[in-house]
């Protein structure tokens, strides 16, 4: 079949598309900026990519007319203020592009809504469900819980509160139930409904046979890590400073903490199971979700991570916009120093970060990373997806991966910290030795400011950052 996968650099649509190519379907991706899109090579001669913005209509006209059907993976605007406007509008454009092709099957992964007084989240979800359900293609939708997976939002905001916190003073939404999926489930029931009449006009909740309070899915979480911890739920804690709590503790950033608190107050509990016999699928348990997670995790194999989503950082940009970085009206620190191993430096640089830190003066990293959770920002919680692999559009720590070519010897990012203008860090092999640049792009007076109140910290890490870098350690 010829397949057209909205969504397919985002957390899902990332893990679906190699499943696709791999049951033979020929995969149309669409992606609202290419230079974020690096597919493996053994997939790029099974897919073509298109370039569309479901807020901008005319660009769906680039939706190929003799398509088979298409998968809805499109839930990232929720950090925007008007999210359920914008979600409304890109579903219409949607639906009246896809109803000018040959499409008989829509499929849409949405969420669990069977309360009558769902979050604004659900709500909208449900409201796009209903404007897709208008074509004149079968609209088959998937609704799901709390997904767990390696790099999903649920699996890592409930490591970071289970693994930092051995005793937790929490809000009484943790004794709301849910019925949670893992990853590998939702993928088997969106390949399997692909094509399938019976599924045509119809939705169905997903999920496996567990159902368990918020507050169970930590103490099972610390269990398979065998972490004893303890959880006392108490009734005064508002929204708001669940809000906050959610926010300082874990890598999650607070529009997205606010939209969580107000989710995890409905019960997301499946309705039947209908569609587990229908497609002979029987999902793993929780338990069974966490572990997989964990050996991707473990194996660094994680393939897709909500962290590399724009709403992990609040901010909407395309990469093109700051891939130039600026020569005029700047602040630069530029450093150099041969390379004693080119092959040494090259995986440094494409192992900064995350886990490894930043190998020098990693404590005022902390501090800066602590500094811009306070003013909020990203922090450095967020880390990086893969400890050896980058690609434009990764989310590294604070900062935004613009650029990554290691044949090239050649990495750019862009910080994603609160600041007062715009700073770029660039790594780029020349003629034996490594060129370090940080440009910062002031915002007025204040970042002026700014640049000269930490021109003597950059002194202190920057150089030690290079020598770290170019020099080879001794044995």
């Amino acid at each position: 079949m010829k397949v057209l996968l909205t969504g397919a650099t985002g957390y899902i649509g990332k893990r679906l598309l190699p499943i696709l190519v791999e049951n033979g379907h020929e995969v149309i991706c669409c992606v609202r900026d290419k230079n974020r899109f690096t597919p493996p090579e053994t997939l790029k001669k099974h897919i073509s990519i298109i370039e569309i913005d479901l807020l901008v209509e005319e660009s769906l006209s680039r939706i190929p007319k003799d398509i088979d059907a298409a998968y809805y993976l499109v839930h990232s605007m929720s950090v925007a203020k008007n999210y359920q406007e914008l979600e409304e509008k890109s579903a219409k454009n949607f639906a009246a592009a896809l109803n000018k092709t040959n499409a008989k099957q829509l499929i849409y992964l949405t969420g669990i809504a069977n309360e009558s007084n769902l979050s604004k989240h659900l709500e909208s979800r449900l409201n796009v469900e209903e404007v897709l359900s208008n074509g004149t293609f079968a609209l088959t939708s998937l609704r799901a819980g709390i997904i767990v997976g390696s790099g999903s939002a649920s699996f890592e905001i409930i490591r970071d509160l289970v693994e930092k916190l051995p005793i937790m003073i929490t809000p009484k939404w943790l004794k709301t139930k849910c019925q949670p999926i893992g990853v590998s489930d939702v993928l088997s029931f969106l390949i399997k409904s692909l094509g399938k009449e019976e599924l045509y006009d119809t939705n169905f909740d997903i999920g496996c046979n567990d159902i368990l309070t918020y507050k169970e899915m930590l103490l099972q979480f610390a269990e398979v890590r065998n972490l004893k911890r303890r959880i006392w739920i108490v009734p005064v804690m508002t929204p708001r400073l669940s809000s906050y709590w959610l926010y300082f503790v874990t890598s999650t950033s607070y529009k997205l903490a606010v939209s969580l608190v107000d989710s995890m107050k409905i019960e997301v509990v499946c309705r039947n199971n209908d569609i587990n016999k229908i497609l002979n699928i029987e999902p793993s348990s929780y338990k069974a979700a966490l572990e997989k997670a964990f050996s991707k995790v473990e194996s660094n194999a994680i393939v897709s991570s909500w962290k590399d989503s724009y709403s992990s950082s609040d901010i909407n940009f395309e990469i093109t916009d700051f891939i130039e970085v600026p020569a005029f009206g700047v602040f630069k620190d530029e450093r150099a120093k041969k390379i004693e191993n080119q092959d040494f430096t090259l995986n440094k640089i494409w192992s900064i970060g995350g886990k490894n830190g930043w190998y020098y003066g990693n404590w005022l990293w902390r501090i800066r990373g602590y500094l811009d959770k306070l003013a909020g920002g990203v922090g450095l919680r967020r880390g990086r997806t893969n400890q050896t692999q980058i690609n434009a559009g990764d989310s590294l720590d604070f900062w935004r991966v613009l650029y990554a070519d290691k044949s090239e010897g050649r990495l750019l990012l862009f910080a994603e910290m609160k600041l007062p203008g715009e700073a770029w860090l660039e790594f780029k092999m020349h003629d034996g030795s490594l060129e370090q640049t940080a440009t910062f792009r002031p915002l007025g007076l204040a970042g002026r400011l700014y640049w000269y109140s930490v021109w003597p910290f950059h002194g202190f890490i920057f150089r030690g950052l290079l020598r770290k870098l170019t020099k080879t350690q001794k044995p």
